[in-house]
């Protein structure tokens, strides 16, 4: 592949496919799924996600299928709840990271962005001027109003967010719900952040992991999509929970168009205005083999793959060379 702009429109993508005690190879253009039921097609290129939970092994053609057609892997427990490794995703240039990294750094324009975040989650106006404690506490009154709600709607006790990592099956199974919906959440929100060139771990909100950014994203949806879907899920029976709810995670993602949402609202979030993810200009540097440009001081760029001797550059970056000495 020579052009990223070859790859299906994010929004127009499956958000994700779970699969675990299965082998994946390659087939064609694709890859195939093999497990004890048969055999499986599937057309990578129509997938943002692909998560690969226990007792799942992968050739190397299959993950070399997978990155050129920009679908990012991950590596998770079972029922996908934990991440324990992931891919890269599509794009090649670096210009929405150093944004999200200016507006990271800088103690005034981060607090501008966790004030757009905060605001983004309420439906109701929230006053000018609050503070970031005052925020939090809003925050945290309606998450609690968002189970207390979700409980009276199904009937379902709700005694609290309790699970463990390291037994996690403890847990009630309303709490499991939440966890395996949660981390369904968490990785298409992953997979649109690093496919358009954001990093995960430039939390706003969120600091000090290296999913915090994922984290900030994933919790403007976490009140409308995943808390009632765990509720209702619950409330038609705990057989098969953890399939249950990923199931219905892929309907709820898909009604409610989340991918096609995600990546506008992270543009808006940054100072943006919002752009369609099919509506970014990618650079010509997204090629491969293109080596991207050379920092010039205050803020000027020149091109890379070029050779700055004495006389001046030499040499001009093409689609199948890498950077020049």
């Amino acid at each position: 592949m020579k052009d990223l702009h070859s790859l299906p429109k994010v929004r127009d993508s499956w958000s994700y496919l779970y699969v675990e005690r299965c082998r994946i190879d390659q087939e064609a253009k694709a890859i195939a799924i093999h497990d004890q039921r048969g055999t499986v097609a599937v057309p990578c290129a129509a997938i943002n996600l692909l998560m690969l939970g226990p007792g799942t092994t992968v050739t190397h053609a299959a993950m070399r299928m997978l990155a050129e057609n920009g679908c990012m892997v991950e590596w998770t427990g079972e029922g996908g709840v934990r991440t324990y490794a992931h891919s890269t995703g599509e794009t090649r240039s670096s210009r929405n990271l150093l944004r999200q990294a200016a507006l990271a750094s800088d103690p005034g324009s981060r607090l501008q962005v966790i004030d757009r975040m905060y605001r983004m989650r309420f439906s109701e106006e929230i006053p000018a001027g609050l503070s970031l404690q005052q925020l939090r506490g809003r925050e945290g009154l309606r998450v609690r109003k968002a189970y207390a709600d979700a409980s009276a709607a199904t009937g379902v006790a709700w005694q609290g967010r309790f699970y463990r990592r390291d037994d996690w099956r403890r847990a009630d199974p309303i709490n499991r719900a939440l966890s395996v919906a949660n981390s369904t959440l968490y990785g298409v929100c992953h997979a649109a952040i690093v496919a358009t060139g954001h990093s995960p771990a430039l939390g706003f909100i969120h600091s000090g992991k290296m999913l915090s950014f994922v984290y900030d994203i994933a919790d403007l949806y976490k009140a409308e999509i995943t808390i009632p879907l765990a509720f209702e899920c619950v409330a038609e029976g705990t057989e098969k929970i953890d399939s249950r709810v990923r199931q219905a995670c892929r309907d709820a993602f898909h009604r409610t168009r989340l991918l096609a949402r995600i990546v506008p609202d992270i543009d808006r979030l940054l100072g943006g205005s919002g752009l369609e993810a099919d509506a970014y200009e990618l650079p010509e540097d997204t090629a491969v083999g293109v080596p991207g440009w050379l920092w010039d001081g205050d803020g000027a760029e020149v091109v890379g793959g070029a050779n700055y001797g004495e006389d001046g550059p030499s040499g001009h970056p093409s689609s199948d060379q890498g950077p020049q000495p």
